[in-house]
């Protein structure tokens, strides 16, 4: 992909790509073509993760820049002027008024989102059914925080508490190591509860652990009480809430992304986080973890 502009044709769309040699992440020296690149290689694995899920998305248009000097981002939820006509997009009513969120649900639409430097996706843990409205949410989230002073090993064995417990009550756990700071544990749902009550569940899991763990855990939003702590934020769970897709990239200093990872990795005491390079490594050569471990829990 290199030059400055091209139109492509994928799968039958026609993508305008402008300033592909523009760098995104300047600490890397990571150009928008590569970006580009890392989601469409990365589509196999991330397109079932995102099909029917509504996008919010946060924009990098000038990059990420430096520790020294950052550079500014904004979320949208609204499908931006200008957007190819192929794009799927659907309805979500607010107080504002409805906003139309695109829905990506090809590779076109991937690298359309990267063109317009759409770093990080972020989806609620429910689709869109065939009828457009949204349905009982198909997955439960705990976003593990860690506190001033903790370790991304140290939210790796409040993961495992909270994978036991799952495990107790005959539900998978999936671990994504975030791209950011902490660790994201989902669990499948069956589609029977809605948001609220997965939000109720998540909440009493988080309290239990809290109760148990009071020098390891904590379960509510005050900051003051943070250090030391891993932080089990439930409330992700909430219908109008999103979480970063597994596979999404970061606009982090580096192009970290939001990676799953095995159980084993996550008993290594120097756990870190993975950059889209390390995680195309692990998917070209087959390792999934993230539908591998749901999978195999559900069987």
């Amino acid at each position: 992909m290199a030059g400055r502009e091209q139109t492509v044709q994928i799968d039958g769309r026609r993508v305008r790509l402008t300033n592909l040699d523009k760098v995104l992440y300047p600490t890397t020296g990571t150009t928008k073509a590569e970006v580009i690149e890392y989601y469409t290689r990365i589509a196999p694995v991330i397109l079932p993760l995102l099909a029917g899920r509504p996008l919010t998305r946060k924009r990098w248009p000038d990059g990420v820049g430096t520790p020294e000097a950052s550079s500014d981002s904004f979320f949208t939820k609204n499908i931006e002027q200008g957007a190819p006509e192929w794009v799927t997009r659907m309805p979500i009513a607010h107080s504002t008024g409805t906003k139309h969120y695109p829905i990506a649900d090809s590779v076109a639409t991937l690298v359309w989102l990267a063109q317009v430097a759409s770093l990080e996706l972020h989806v609620p843990q429910w689709r869109f059914g065939s009828d457009a409205h949204p349905l009982a949410p198909d997955r439960m989230v705990f976003d593990l925080d860690p506190g001033p002073g903790v370790s991304l090993a140290d939210c790796a064995d409040v993961a495992r508490m909270v994978r036991d417990i799952l495990h107790g009550m005959g539900m998978a756990a999936a671990a994504v190591t975030s791209g950011s700071a902490g660790i994201h544990l989902y669990a499948p749902l069956g589609g029977s509860v809605s948001s609220d009550a997965a939000s109720t569940l998540a909440h009493e899991l988080a309290r239990a652990l809290e109760a148990d763990h009071p020098d390891a855990v904590i379960s509510t939003m005050s900051k003051a009480a943070r250090p030391g702590r891993v932080f089990i934020d439930w409330s992700q769970n909430n219908g109008k809430k999103t979480t970063i897709s597994p596979y999404s990239l970061r606009g982090r200093v580096a192009p970290t992304v939001a990676a799953p990872r095995t159980w084993e990795e996550l008993e290594d005491p120097a756990l870190g986080q993975l950059t889209m390079t390390q995680v195309l490594a692990r998917v070209d050569a087959g390792v999934e973890p993230f539908g591998d471990a749901l999978a195999s829990r559900e069987a």
